[in-house]
């Protein structure tokens, strides 16, 4: 596993600073603002994985660097290793269609899994509800709500490709502590049956999902019944039909 710093056409270096699924406070904020002047940042911008890549002379990026951690604020892992995860603002506080706190399930496999040793790149990418505005299905590993305490998860997705991948469901309706079940699962049959930086979506076309299917005793299921999402059914021509 290396550290997110790629050196630019113009000489410059992107450093990728990782916060809680895109979420700062405004201390983190006005801090970082304040370390990029006074560090020489030439700019700041916000990336499609929830991080903000600031742009800086090689001599500078160390100074930088240093003062994140003040900051609670990190550089990104690279390469064989958990990435960043994604996740949308789903939760009763933020977004009204949240069927379930994506948010906060995102922030705690964050925390627990960020930087994590694997064959090759993770990415996670967790939704509140089927629209799936970040994009559970081209991910690694995807989650979606169903409802409070309810998630479907896939696997093998692939996005950033000229042929992308959705990922395959291989449990539906865990509860919050069974996601975690199923991803220390998960991520120890990768490790085992990937071979040297293969990705996931590469080992179910490989070997089929199978292999990744968790025993039906390792997770808890929340079968309590779930709020229909109008809009998205009526996006989907579904709403007031047999169908739905």
């Amino acid at each position: 596993m290396g550290k997110a710093y790629f050196k630019q056409s113009n000489g410059m270096y992107a450093v990728n600073i990782v916060a809680a699924c895109g979420v700062m406070t405004p201390g983190q904020m006005e801090g970082l603002g304040k370390a990029a002047r006074e560090c020489g940042v030439f700019r700041l911008k916000l990336t499609t994985r929830q991080t903000i890549v600031a742009i800086i002379d090689e001599q500078n990026l160390s100074s930088l660097v240093d003062r994140l951690a003040d900051l609670e604020l990190m550089v990104s892992p690279y390469g064989n290793a958990v990435r960043a995860v994604k996740a949308c603002a789903g939760s009763e506080a933020l977004c009204p269609r949240a069927l379930g706190d994506a948010l906060d399930l995102g922030i705690k496999l964050q925390e627990k899994y960020l930087g994590r040793e694997t064959p090759k790149d993770v990415k996670i990418a967790v939704a509140g509800c089927p629209r799936g505005c970040t994009d559970p299905l081209c991910a690694d590993i995807g989650i979606i709500a169903r409802n409070v305490d309810s998630f479907d998860v896939y696997l093998g997705g692939r996005g950033g490709s000229a042929k992308p991948v959705h990922g395959s469901l291989i449990a539906e309706k865990v509860t919050e502590a069974g996601v975690f079940k199923l991803f220390d699962h998960t991520l120890k049959a990768y490790a085992s049956l990937a071979q040297p930086v293969e990705r996931i979506s590469a080992v179910v076309a490989r070997m089929g999902i199978d292999p990744f299917l968790p025993p039906k005793e390792l997770i808890a299921i929340n079968s309590a019944g779930e709020p229909e999402d109008e809009d998205f059914l009526s996006f989907l021509g579904l709403k007031g039909s047999d169908a739905s």
